[in-house]
């Protein structure tokens, strides 16, 4: 679906930090929306947490950087961080190249897996979301 020039899709799940979320069997692979990563420039480098690193709500799984910022990746859920995608570390460009696809970040194990489906999903939600960031942050776009 575009959004004003912005790819999201709507069969994900997102968070307001511009993570998205894909729920495969009990796992959940995540990774950075078009937003963010168009907002955030030429991304150089994304911290890979080990494997089996447990993560609680609203802490920091990682970071990503690019050229010109400098975020946390804050888990919206409590997990487990089942698998990196060590591609990102010789070419965290991926996340630029291809947000959905081979520049997903992370596949987690959540221990409540409605806690996702609580997360925002659906066209009305993502339009709202995406035009709101589009106003808040016009004049870094």
């Amino acid at each position: 679906m575009d959004i004003q020039g912005y790819e999201v899709k709507e069969d994900l799940y997102y968070d307001e930090n511009h993570f998205w979320y894909r729920p495969e069997g009990d796992e959940v692979v995540m990774g950075m929306d078009d937003f963010a990563q168009r907002l955030a420039g030429d991304v150089v480098y994304v911290q890979l947490p080990p494997d089996g690193k447990k993560i609680k709500k609203g802490k920091k799984v990682a970071k990503v950087e690019s050229g010109k910022w400098l975020g946390k990746v804050i888990s919206p859920v409590d997990c487990e961080i089942a698998e990196v995608n060590e591609d990102l570390e010789t070419d965290p460009g991926l996340i630029n190249k291809d947000p959905y696809g081979e520049g997903w970040m992370y596949r987690l194990k959540v221990d409540d897996m409605g806690a996702i489906k609580a997360l925002m999903t659906g066209a009305d939600a993502l339009t709202s979301f995406i035009e709101a960031e589009m106003e808040k942050y016009k004049d870094q776009l």
